[in-house]
């Protein structure tokens, strides 16, 4: 069997799936006419854009979702982010998974001093009469529920906005939102 494999830039307010047992979620199916058996590697929750990988072989699956693969994301933050926090994510920070605490592993972060160019998302971030926002790069080699959104919080600056830049080699910028490229592998470097 030959496997497919895809890369999408995954818009705002949609779920990381298929099918659903919920009323009026927005699937990856809706932006494309997927064979069957394709996956999502990894997530992103509703409200996070960006990135995603798919396949229907999950054996590629489980290397994309490897702790060798590096996952890059840019975060929004609510206030102007701080030294002190950009340095205590970069150690690692207790997070709570399931019910339990979590620390996750070291990781690189740093903030980003331009604001990305992305394009506008469907729903507005709230305005700078709410006070001022920043950005911040944060790069991971794990993967747990919500994670990036968790550390960002834990350490007092909650994400407004999420969005994944990159999975190994491949970048987000050569990918429009909603838009779906099937590519032959992925490069991972």
């Amino acid at each position: 069997m030959q496997h497919r494999h895809f890369i999408l830039h995954k818009p705002y307010g949609y779920i990381s799936q298929f099918v659903t047992d919920k009323k009026k979620k927005k699937l990856l199916g809706d932006l494309h006419d997927f064979p069957t058996g394709t996956m999502a590697i990894g997530r992103l929750d509703e409200a996070s854009e960006g990135l995603l990988l798919l396949t229907t072989d999950g054996k590629m699956s489980e290397q994309v979702r490897s702790k060798q693969v590096e996952k890059e994301y840019y975060a929004q933050v609510d206030g102007l982010i701080t030294d002190e926090a950009i340095a205590e994510m970069q150690g690692g920070v207790s997070i709570g998974l399931y019910g339990e605490q979590y620390g996750t592993r070291p990781c690189t972060a740093f903030r980003l001093e331009t604001t990305p160019d992305f394009p506008e998302r469907s729903r507005r971030i709230r305005d700078d009469r709410h006070g001022p926002t920043s950005w911040v790069s944060i790069t991971i080699s794990e993967g747990k529920n919500r994670q990036v959104r968790k550390m960002t919080a834990a350490v007092g600056f909650p994400t407004l906005r999420l969005v994944r830049v990159r999975i190994g080699d491949i970048h987000l910028q050569e990918f429009v939102p909603g838009i779906v490229a099937e590519v032959e592998s992925f490069n991972l470097g």
